[in-house]
């Protein structure tokens, strides 16, 4: 789309940017001349989602990476004394 009056160097006198009323005719023009696409592009949509791999790999990599996230927590918490980890107070009330 051409944009009137826009100019690097303004002129003396002249406006830099076009009047509200070019703007409005120009955006009136671009929406009533928009054509929507004939439905989707299932062509590409099946480009994508064939290029990943498969969901039971996806599973099984994410199933695998939660179990040494949490394994690799417990122990770094286990040996920091971290929260319920930790050895617990006794009470004394020996006397």
């Amino acid at each position: 789309m051409k944009v009137p009056y826009v100019d690097n160097e303004p002129r003396e006198g002249e406006s830099n940017s076009p009047s509200d009323e070019d703007v409005r005719r120009m955006v009136r023009g671009g929406v009533q001349t928009w054509q929507p696409r004939r439905g989707p592009d299932f062509s590409d949509l099946m480009v994508r989602l064939g290029a990943g791999p498969s969901p039971w790999v996806l599973y099984t990599a994410a199933s695998a990476a939660l179990v040494v996230i949490l394994l690799v927590a417990f122990l770094v918490g286990s040996y920091l004394q971290i929260g319920a980890l930790a050895p617990q107070p006794l009470p004394a009330n020996i006397h």
